[in-house]
C-alpha cells in the first residue's frame, strides 16, 4: 500500500487496481473504471459494451431493475453509467453511510447481471431512439463521422452506440454480452475508485469484499497497437445532410496518454481553441469577424493513439473564409513561438481554469481513475500545472509543427 497527502493507491492480489481520495464532503463519489469500449468490439457487435452498459441495470442475479434504482435512488443518491472507445465507468453519488451497499450494489451489476429478455428488448429500443436523437445533431454526429475517417480500417472507427443491425444481432441471446463481458472485463483492466469522507483502509476492506474474489481466467483479446501512420486515410469528405449551416471538422492523430507531449498540446489546444472566449479561434472568427457562433478545438488522448480537432458551423457562403482564418492561425503557430509575455497570460489562465475544475467533485472522481487506469498513478491538478509552466515557447511550435501542419489535416464538411 502507498498513500500521500492526496491519494491511496493499493492492488488488490487479482490486480484491481484501486485509488482513494479522501474529503471533507458529506457525499462521496464511488465507482468502478474497467478498460474495455468500442474499440474492443469486432464489427458484427459494434455497440456491445454501450448495450452492457445500459443492460446491467436491468437486473442481477439478488436484485431486480427496479430494486437496483431503489437502492440507491431511494437514500438520496444518484446512480450513472457512460460508455466511451476505451473505457465503461460505473459509478455512484452517495451519503458517505451509504458507500458500503452502493458498492456492492455495482459489483453486483458488474459481475452477475442477468439479462432479461423482456427488459434488454426494452433498453434496446431506448438505444434505437438514442441513435436517432444522435443522427438528429449534427453538431454531434459529425465527431463520430470524423472519427470514422481518421481511424479508418480500426475499430477505434466504430461508433460507440452501434447500429439497429448489430444491436439486434448483439441482443438476439443474453450469452452474447455474458460473453463479451467474461471476455473484456477483465480485472487488470478494472479500476475501483473512491472519492469522499471514508478512511481509505476501510474502504479497500469495501472493495477487497466486493470484487476480491472476481477472476478471468480468458486469454486477453484486444488490439492494444495502433498504427500511427495514414494508411492512405482520405484527406476531405463532404456529406449532404441539408442543414441550415454547413458544420465543418477539421484535424489529426495526435500524442497518447502519457506521452512525453501531451500536455504541450494541451496548453497548445488551450490557447488556440479551448474552451474560453478569448482563445485564438474564437477572436478571430467570432470577436473579430462575426462568422460563427460556436468554434471549439479538442485534444482527445487515447492509450496509444489521439487525435486534435476543431469543429464550427457556419453559413454555407462563409465557409472558404472561416477555413482561410483557421489556417492561419494554425501557421501562425507553426511559424511564431509565443513571446515570454503571451507564454506567462496563457499558464495564468489555464491554472485557474484547472482551479476551477478541481472544484467539480465528480469529474475529479472520474479523472483520478481514468489516471489510475493508464497512468498507475493520480497526479494533482497542481502537480500537473508545474509540468505545464515548464514548458518552453519552442516545445509549443514543435507541437504545432507535428500535428497542425495542413498535410496532416482530415477535413469533413456536413452541407
Amino acid at each position: 500500500m502507498q498513500e500521500n497527502t492526496q491519494f491511496f493507491y493499493h492492488i488488490l492480489p487479482n490486480n484491481i487496481k484501486i485509488v482513494h481520495c479522501r474529503t471533507q464532503s458529506a457525499v462521496a463519489y464511488i465507482g468502478v473504471m474497467i478498460g474495455a469500449g468500442t474499440r474492443d468490439e469486432r464489427p458484427e457487435e459494434n455497440g456491445m459494451a454501450h448495450y452492457i452498459e445500459h443492460c446491467v441495470f436491468k437486473g442481477t442475479v439478488f436484485h431486480s431493475a427496479r430494486q437496483i434504482i431503489s437502492q440507491i435512488e431511494g437514500v438520496g443518491g444518484e446512480i450513472n453509467a457512460y460508455t466511451t472507445k476505451e473505457e465503461t465507468t460505473f459509478y455512484a453519488a452517495t451519503l458517505n453511510k451509504h458507500v458500503p451497499q452502493t458498492l456492492r450494489l455495482i459489483s453486483e451489476m458488474i459481475l452477475c447481471p442477468t439479462f432479461p429478455k423482456a427488459e434488454t428488448d426494452k433498453e434496446r429500443m431506448v438505444i434505437y431512439d438514442e441513435i436517432e436523437s444522435y443522427n438528429d445533431s449534427p453538431s454531434e454526429l459529425i465527431y463520430d463521422d470524423f472519427e470514422n475517417m481518421l481511424f479508418a480500417g480500426h475499430s477505434l472507427a466504430q461508433p460507440i452506440l452501434g447500429t439497429k443491425r448489430t444491436l439486434r444481432h448483439i441482443s438476439s441471446s443474453p450469452d452474447r454480452p455474458r460473453a463479451w463481458m467474461a471476455q473484456h472485463y477483465r480485472p487488470e483492466r478494472m479500476v475501483v475508485f473512491c472519492q469522499g469522507d471514508i478512511p481509505a483502509s476501510r474502504f479497500v476492506r469495501l472493495a477487497e469484499l466486493a470484487f476480491g474474489s472476481y477472476v478471468n481466467t480468458l486469454p486477453p483479446d484486444r488490439q492494444l497497437t495502433f498504427a500511427q501512420e495514414r494508411d492512405q486515410q482520405p484527406q476531405s469528405a463532404s456529406y449532404q445532410k441539408h442543414t441550415h449551416q454547413t458544420h465543418v471538422m477539421l484535424g489529426a492523430r495526435a500524442y497518447p496518454i502519457a506521452h512525453e507531449k501531451q500536455l504541450p498540446l494541451y496548453l497548445l489546444n488551450n490557447i488556440l481553441g479551448g474552451g474560453s472566449l478569448n482563445s485564438r479561434l474564437n477572436i478571430a472568427l467570432r470577436e473579430a469577424r462575426g462568422l460563427v457562433y460556436t468554434i471549439e478545438s479538442t485534444y482527445t488522448p487515447l492509450s496509444d493513439t489521439g487525435y486534435w480537432s476543431t469543429y464550427f458551423a457556419c453559413e454555407p457562403e462563409q465557409v472558404d473564409e472561416c477555413m482561410h482564418v483557421i489556417f492561419n492561425e494554425l501557421r501562425r503557430c507553426i511559424a511564431t513561438p509565443l513571446s515570454a509575455r503571451a507564454l506567462h497570460a496563457a499558464l495564468r489562465q489555464l491554472q485557474g481554469q484547472m482551479a476551477i475544475s478541481a472544484q467539480n467533485a465528480e469529474n475529479n472522481a472520474l479523472s483520478m481513475a481514468k489516471s489510475m487506469l493508464y497512468r498507475g498513478y493520480a497526479p494533482t491538478w497542481q502537480q500537473t500545472f508545474e509540468q505545464i509552466a515548464c514548458i518552453t515557447p519552442e516545445q509549443l511550435q514543435e507541437v504545432a509543427r507535428e500535428v497542425l501542419c495542413s498535410e496532416n489535416l482530415v477535413v469533413l464538411k456536413y452541407e
